[in-house]
């Protein structure tokens, strides 16, 4: 599942391309997991401002067309889903759901699960995005996030730290690689109540969060299966994950074996001898 750094890295690879774009035409494929909201005809004329990000969602703003205003649409690349812009795309496949062809070139999604989304709203906090976007948590690159308030959102919370993690109410778009890589770094069991966890732990955990994420974009994301940038290319930060999909191999820092369980129906990688409850 595409997760924080893979939606912004797919952010990176289409600001600077789409912005001042002017949309020629849309197509639709299947449905998807939202209705778009709006006639795809009103899209077309309107120019691509600013691409911003929320969590795992993209924003792309779309300038006023007399006599519509402005708005945008807001983006989820679901559990598969992927976005590509090409100067010139080949026909549309069975899992191309929605294509928005611009002055400049196409801008593409696919996804083979149909759980990704294309919400056209009058603004981010408004309509359908307003709704999709609200009670998402505070976001880990940004400044605000640190120890203190890990802290203080995790009071009362019974819930294990990685589940909480990645219920995104409390820090949004950590992800499960990035819960379980961070956890390590942390020194933290996964499987440890979230209001056991005290400031300076919270405070450790804060600093994994952004180091792994941070780390994560600079890498592209991580492809396990379906994941590609705009530009079509692999992330490569699967290759560096210490613990996350090394089961039964040594720990890279004490030797013992990874070990591998499962919560929520989630697959969490920890040592053992590392990580403390």
């Amino acid at each position: 599942m595409p997760e924080l750094p893979e939606v912004e890295v797919t952010r990176l690879s289409l600001v600077e391309r789409l912005r001042g774009a002017e949309v020629r035409a849309v197509r639709m494929g299947k449905p998807l997991r939202w209705p778009l909201g709006c006639d795809p005809a009103q899209l077309v004329g309107r120019r691509v401002g600013d691409v911003t990000r929320r969590g795992k969602y993209l924003w792309f703003g779309l300038g006023p067309r007399e006599p519509e205003a402005a708005g945008g649409l807001l983006v989820h690349l679901g559990m598969s889903g992927s976005l590509n812009f090409t100067a010139a795309a080949a026909a549309p496949g069975p899992w191309d759901h929605f294509d928005l062809a611009t002055d400049r070139g196409l801008l593409r999604l696919t996804d083979p699960r149909r759980f990704g989304a294309v919400v056209w709203s009058s603004a981010p906090h408004e309509g359908a995005a307003g709704r999709l976007l609200a009670g998402l948590g505070v976001e880990p690159l940004e400044p605000g996030f640190d120890g203190a308030l890990l802290h203080e959102r995790l009071r009362g919370r019974r819930v294990a730290i990685k589940q909480a993690l990645l219920a995104g109410d409390i820090v949004v778009g950590v992800g499960n690689i990035y819960a379980s890589e961070a956890l390590f770094r942390a020194g933290i069991d996964p499987r440890t109540a979230g209001a056991r966890i005290g400031r300076a732990r919270c405070e450790r955990l804060a600093v994994a969060i952004r180091e792994v994420l941070a780390r994560a974009v600079e890498l592209g994301g991580s492809t396990l299966r379906d994941f590609r940038d705009a530009h079509g290319m692999d992330g490569a930060f699967q290759r560096e994950a210490q613990v996350y999909g090394r089961a039964g191999l040594p720990c890279l820092g004490c030797g013992a074996p990874v070990r591998r369980l499962v919560q929520g129906q989630r697959s969490t990688f920890f040592c053992g001898r590392c990580q403390r409850r």
